[in-house]
């Protein structure tokens, strides 16, 4: 069997750590293990140099700040000694044959996720299947997971392949460098995944599923649910509501909608256009609310408050906001952008910004070049070019 790098970053999860190693070395296959140890104080780093495991490869930030899961990820797959690498979550268990029920569906330019098995703490999904072996580590029986999964398990679907994304996915290498990682705008962790099978889908990877690969996964315990970092088993840490908040905001700013995708969790992504808001009678709170939704945001009124505006929002974000929000002022500005939205702050309704939300759909579905107006929105249309492809790459 072909040999994999599991690529696990982990911050203060040593005791999900340990369990999530040893159901990897638990394997028949004596794969490669890299865990990139992010500032963690709880007695990980002691406890990795007690292994002496000759492929267990490790990188350790010393802190006191974390470098978080983009930086890491990207690291250890940069680090990894073979070919093939899957990315891991620390509060993750391997199901017997994981490996063997990935590898028979990988080759070049494909993309295949493990099923995964977690307890109650989020809704059920189509995509995965809600079993309760235990919410922490104390209360989780390898062994009777092992034996329902050899015994007992059946799988969801008919079919034993779909198509969709998420962790654990694996894939080559080589097909990862491709496109550049991780996107750092997502830094230190929150959205970079959806931003990452986004642009594997716009590449043309095949994402496969595969319903014979199982992993059990104790669900968001690297910061969501993090006890280090104030959170616990379905209580979400300050750190994550942060970082969910702002990176939300960064992907609409890259993208031009929330994270999209089908039931079984395969990416829906919308054409990109260049579209400028022009709004008179502009005030901060509709500064914020729309700032993301466009590429260029002209508005009028005191400079004061952009200027405030954007001293608050601009640690949030590698976007310069300086170049995305300008004074509404004909004498400065073409507006030569390829949608130009007219926009009153005055009369702007909740139904007008749901509109704001979802023009990039609308404009594919039944675009063309001229006006037209919807409630309280002017909406001329110059040209329909579009620009996903180019977010392909980070670098």
């Amino acid at each position: 069997m072909k040999k994999i790098t599991f690529v696990i970053p982990s911050r203060n999860n040593l005791e999900f750590l340990q369990l999530a190693y040893q159901s990897i070395r638990n394997l028949k296959t004596q794969h490669e293990i890299l865990v990139l140890n992010d500032a963690s104080t709880d007695g990980t780093q002691e406890w990795i140099d007690s292994l002496g495991d000759e492929d267990l490869i490790v990188h350790h930030n010393p802190g006191p700040e974390r470098i978080g899961i983009v930086g890491m990820f990207d690291k250890g797959i940069e680090m990894a000694r073979t070919d093939i690498i899957m990315a891991f979550h620390a509060d993750m268990v391997a199901a017997p044959d994981l490996d063997k029920h990935i590898l028979k569906h990988l080759e070049k330019g494909t993309v295949v996720s493990a099923t995964r098995v977690e307890p109650p703490l989020h809704p059920d999904g189509p995509e995965k299947m809600l079993v309760d072996f235990g919410i922490e580590v104390e209360d989780f029986n390898i062994d009777k997971f092992n034996n329902w999964v050899i015994n007992d398990y059946k799988p969801k679907h008919d079919m034993l392949v779909t198509e969709g994304i998420f962790a654990p996915w694996c894939m080559y290498k080589e097909d990862f460098l491709a496109i550049g990682g991780h996107d750092e705008l997502f830094a230190p962790q929150s959205k970079e995944d959806s931003d990452l099978f986004n642009r594997f889908i716009l590449k043309g990877y095949k994402i496969l599923q595969t319903w014979e690969g199982l992993v059990y996964h104790f669900t968001s315990r690297g910061s969501r649910f993090n006890k280090h970092a104030g959170g616990s088993a379905g209580k979400n840490s300050d750190e994550w509501l942060h970082t969910t908040t702002k990176n939300m905001r960064n992907f609409i700013r890259k993208w031009g909608t929330p994270v999209k995708h089908d039931a079984l969790m395969k990416p829906i992504i919308s054409p990109k256009y260049d579209i400028a808001f022009k709004v008179i009678n502009n005030n901060l709170k509709l500064l914020e609310a729309l700032e993301p939704w466009c590429s260029v945001f002209y508005g009028d009124g005191h400079w004061v408050q952009y200027s405030h505006y954007i001293n608050q929002e601009q640690p949030n974000t590698k976007f310069n906001l300086d170049d995305r929000i300008k004074p509404n002022d004909p004498s400065l500005h073409d507006f030569n952008h390829g949608v130009v939205v007219e926009i009153d702050g005055h009369k702007i309704t909740e139904q007008d910004f749901q509109m704001l939300q979802i023009l990039s759909e609308v404009l594919e579905e039944g675009g063309e070049v001229g006006e037209f107006g919807y409630g309280n929105l002017k909406i001329k249309i110059n040209s329909l070019n579009e620009y996903q492809n180019k977010l392909i790459k980070t670098n």
